[in-house]
């Protein structure tokens, strides 16, 4: 995953400092949101409690893995006061553990009782070092490296250590949830998505980088991929328990450089929009906005989301029958994201 922020829509707010996490029938029409590490994160941390009201759940991307009993939380980037804040507001908080490990090395681990069980030890650490409210799995490393049986490997491995952490998770009353790429560029490869459903609480789809930084320009995200994603979900992973996550940020290209994408967030991306005089263009077949400029001999294309296109694509999990749905990422996005949501809440009779 692009490091991001997730706010992801589809739940009740627990009780500050609550013990215990809301079960996926229970969340209907709130949600929940990454909080990112770098960039303004007093900002981010505003947004969260700006919104609170829409909100149940906040991750902070605070904490990586790189190995089995280390689960660490990046320099400077663990903000009890934070975590106390958000508390306050109503909103539980579920950090975003990621790994640096390979799907070699992530096989290894996940296939070794003795080695599993220590790394469930430490997250389960996690969640307790901060009084958290469950704990969020996003491994995406081990998606995206090594050769297909290595994958396999991880895949059956993942889902006993998935097993293991939720059951124990449970038996403190903290939610369990995993993240998780769609079926794209062959991530799908690691995960058993049917399996992983009936374990976690919530399964996170990242609907983002359709496009991504390493490949040709392009919408990040559009409406027949998320069709897609949605069939799928929905014929493997309980409804109650979906959640889609839209972006709020793009890439600015340079076509045929062999360089990667530069990062930006929507607000500026329509900074830069403005700045270069560069006229705002809709793709109705994706739902995304784009505009391409000139610099320094360089010809540009961006691709971003505001909440025109999410406005666009969210009829889709109606369609579907999903009510989770989400945002990369707070601090990133068009404010005016936050009321299409609620419009589309309201629509359905799942507002306060």
């Amino acid at each position: 995953m692009v490091l991001a922020v997730w706010v992801l829509l589809a739940g009740v707010v627990l009780p500050a400092g609550a013990a215990g996490a809301a079960r996926p029938a229970e969340r209907a029409g709130r949600g929940s949101a990454w909080l990112p590490f770098w960039g303004d994160v007093e900002g981010a941390y505003r947004d969260a409690l700006a919104h609170a009201d829409q909100l149940h759940t906040v991750s902070p991307f605070w904490y990586e893995t790189t190995g089995e009993r280390a689960v660490t939380g990046r320099p400077g980037a663990v903000r009890p006061e934070v975590v106390a804040g958000l508390h306050r507001a109503g909103i539980a908080v579920v950090p975003t553990v990621t790994e640096t490990l390979d799907a070699a090395a992530m096989g290894e681990l996940l296939h070794d009782p003795a080695r599993r069980r220590a790394h469930v030890d430490a997250l389960l650490g996690v969640v307790a070092s901060q009084h958290y409210d469950g704990i969020d799995l996003d491994y995406e490393t081990m998606a995206v490296t090594g050769d297909a049986a290595a994958r396999a490997r991880v895949r059956s491995g993942y889902v006993t250590l998935v097993d293991e952490l939720c059951a124990r998770l449970h038996r403190r009353g903290r939610t369990c949830v995993v993240t998780v790429m769609p079926r794209i560029r062959g991530a799908g490869a690691a995960f058993a998505y049917r399996r992983l459903g009936a374990l976690a609480d919530t399964v996170r789809y990242m609907g983002y980088d359709l496009h991504w930084s390493r490949g040709e320009p392009g919408p990040l995200s559009s409406r027949d991929w998320y069709a897609r994603i949605l069939r799928d979900a929905t014929a493997e992973v309980p409804r109650d328990r979906i959640e889609l996550a839209f972006p709020g940020y793009g890439w600015d290209w340079v076509p045929g450089s062999g360089r990667r994408a530069t990062h930006v967030t929507w607000h500026e991306a329509e900074a830069l929009r403005r700045r270069v005089g560069a006229r705002y263009g809709f793709d109705a077949d994706s739902g995304t906005p784009h505009f391409r400029y000139a610099s320094g001999g360089e010809r540009h294309e961006v691709w971003y989301q505001d909440a025109r296109g999410v406005r666009e694509q969210l009829p889709l999990l109606a369609a579907y029958g999903v009510r989770g749905r989400g945002l990369w990422a707070l601090g990133f996005e068009d404010p005016g994201v936050w009321a299409a949501f609620r419009g589309e809440q309201a629509e359905r009779g799942l507002g306060r």
